[in-house]
């Protein structure tokens, strides 16, 4: 510790100067200190508010079991694509066969698994007639066993869900109405809700589901433009694939790339909160860390193949969406500076306005705090009618800004780094992930 005391003492005049001769540089440290304040608490009262109107506008009148109906439902094809899930799959194809559709069938990719995923299809494959099964020698990538089951399809409206999944028996209904009563949409992104509540970890999910994943998509909704489709449940028009040319293969988050694919290609992208899907969380840091990161670099590497394509006028509505995330990282970067700046300050001298006194919360902690809370609330009242004693989950929610807001800002870091020095057109291949303690 006396050696680092020393190294950062040695720097103190260096630092100094460059903290004083900065342009403007006590307006920018304003900006810097109340950015990291501000920017969480604008941000969490549009989201409020914009979840709010779509509930009033579009929700407030449906229920989870009484889908809209069709004179007529068309062919649908489900697709699932697998990789090492021998463990769930069984569970996973029987909810997909007792879908309340008239007429559909279900396509299983296995997806070069080297555990028993290809022999248990096989033997349900007698067991389920709906159900069509590729098997991929290697790992091709969830990308490519999504097109390969898409070009195999026989039916022009597609669901899509990961192979850990369990499909709510009225999600299929929900999802192709939408598709059929639009000719422009594109896509629709489901509601998942989470399987696994074993630990801490898992109950903060819930209630982060709830609160700022569906929270978000009704806001952005409401506003014109959905940032991404949920990759775990999602239904697709096959016309609008092929027009854009189905998912990139070299994306570490094809689902955050076909939704900008078929935006910037002017096909609408709708969520549907009465599409429930039943999915499988990480529930140890580790397995976070890791989804979290990738969930940051997938993002940003949208954000560095889509910018130029939105300096076209005619794609204006992605703007706000594309700001909002941009700001997002924006604000991890600050947050990074005013810890530095914090740590520093504990060795040698930060000129004012620079220096940050505490990190411990004061009243704008509170405030801050106070507005999580409010979000959270409006978000378990949202989902209570899908899912009873969502109330419940506020008491493990106080540790949610503690917890996820540290990992979320370290990992947007992390997640720029790795998605500007990553090869471009590398094949971006499965792993298996965490899928909880209890899964």
């Amino acid at each position: 510790m006396r050696d680092v005391e020393l190294q950062v003492t040695s720097l103190e005049p260096y630092l100094t100067y460059l903290l004083d001769k900065l342009p403007s540089a006590e307006v920018f440290a304003v900006f810097l200190h109340g950015y990291v304040f501000y920017y969480p608490l604008f941000m969490t009262y549009l989201w409020i508010i914009g979840a709010v109107y779509y509930f009033l506008h579009w929700d407030q009148w449906s229920k989870v079991d009484s889908p809209p109906e069709l004179p007529v439902w068309p062919f649908l094809s489900i697709i699932v694509p697998c990789h090492n899930e021998g463990q769930n799959l069984r569970e996973v194809i029987e909810w997909l066969d007792d879908q309340e559709y008239p007429a559909f069938e279900i396509i299983a990719i296995n997806d070069g698994s080297t555990d028993d995923t290809g022999a248990l299809l096989d033997e349900l494959l007698a067991q389920y007639p709906r159900l069509r099964v590729i098997h991929f020698a290697e790992n091709q990538g969830k990308a490519m066993g999504l097109k390969m089951g898409t070009l195999a399809a026989r039916g022009e409206y597609l669901v899509c869900i990961d192979g850990d999944s369990l499909l709510s028996p009225c999600a299929a209904k929900w999802l192709v109405y939408s598709l059929v009563k639009s000719p422009r949409v594109g896509a629709v992104t489901g509601n998942p809700r989470i399987r696994n509540r074993t630990t801490l970890l898992g109950r903060l999910q819930v209630g982060e589901f709830s609160a700022v994943v569906g929270m978000i998509k009704r806001a952005q909704r409401v506003y014109g433009r959905v940032f991404t489709i949920s990759g775990v449940v999602a239904a697709f028009r096959k016309r609008a694939l092929h027009d854009v040319g189905y998912w990139s293969t070299d994306m570490i988050t094809e689902d955050i790339d076909i939704s900008w694919k078929l935006q910037t290609h002017f096909w609408d992208v709708r969520y549907e909160p009465n599409a429930l899907c039943w999915i499988l969380m990480p529930e140890t840091l580790r397995g976070l860390w890791r989804q979290r990161l990738r969930w940051a670099q997938g993002g940003n590497e949208v954000l560095l193949k889509y910018w130029r394509t939105l300096l076209d006028w005619r794609r204006r509505r992605m703007w706000p969406v594309f700001f909002e995330y941009f700001c997002s990282v924006i604000w991890a970067y600050s947050m990074a500076a005013v810890f530095t700046l914090y740590l520093l300050g504990l060795y040698i001298h930060i000129p004012e306005p620079w220096h940050v006194e505490t990190l411990l919360p004061g009243f704008r902690g509170l405030l801050l705090g106070m507005t999580c809370l409010l979000q959270m609330s409006v978000g378990a009242m949202l989902d209570s009618r899908y899912e009873k004693r969502m109330l419940a989950n506020l008491y493990w929610m106080i540790w949610y800004p503690l917890g996820f807001w540290t990992i979320n800002f370290v990992t947007s870091i992390g997640g720029l780094l790795k998605a500007l020095f990553r090869k471009r057109g590398r094949r971006a291949i499965w792993k298996s992930p965490d899928r909880g303690i209890s899964a």
